[in-house]
């Protein structure tokens, strides 16, 4: 699968990502250890601590190994220095009733960079893969308490529907944002501490 480079193709995109595009098997590791982190980071307090302290590394690490093997869109967003910084997986929506035909399922960022606009690279790449396999739209279900669902509205995410799913046999309530294009607001400025911090 091609790359969707954002880079230095974008003046709005923070240049401290150089490439984001299709992950590679030796990706896998550093996918995982960002997957638990953003977890921790995030949902500690309003998912169960169980449930966090069950994520293993060697247990992600496989689970991404085969999406990738299995030529899934699993991108990253790559620093020549620091490697891999962040993560996203996408494809056809899950849930045809709040709309758009498109969907990301993960979106995350190492915390250890948060606010250098590797959220929005991620997303712009994810954006265009998505277009560029024919869909028009995309959903991204977050977790109501979690910041990142004002980062999704800053950038033009509307907030479309609500459900509560269950994680460790606890409620958790959840938030729909859709985009009923492929194409992401223009952020005033990524320093901007309402604009969510990935």
């Amino acid at each position: 699968m091609p790359s969707a480079s954002v880079g230095g193709n974008l003046a709005d995109v923070e240049t401290f990502v150089t490439d984001v595009g299709q992950a590679r098997a030796p990706d896998a590791g550093d996918i995982a250890r960002i997957y638990i982190e953003s977890w921790h980071d995030a949902y500690a307090g309003s998912v169960p601590t169980a449930l966090l302290r069950a994520m293993t590394i060697s247990g992600q690490t496989a689970r991404w190994q085969a999406a990738i093997a299995a030529r899934e869109p699993v991108f990253v967003a790559r620093h020549e220095r620091h490697g891999v910084v962040g993560m996203t997986s996408f494809g056809r929506s899950r849930d045809p009733e709040p709309g758009p035909d498109g969907e990301v399922y993960t979106l995350y960022v190492d915390p250890a960079f948060y606010d250098r606009g590797v959220g929005r690279a991620l997303l712009t790449g994810a954006f265009a893969e998505l277009q560029r396999r024919g869909f028009s739209g995309c959903l991204i279900w977050a977790h109501a308490k979690n910041p990142a669902r004002f980062f999704y509205e800053r950038l033009g995410g509307r907030l479309v529907a609500e459900r509560t799913i269950r994680l460790g046999g606890e409620p958790i309530p959840e938030a729909g944002f859709a985009w009923r294009k492929l194409a992401l607001k223009r952020q005033a400025s990524l320093s901007d501490p309402s604009a969510g911090g990935i």
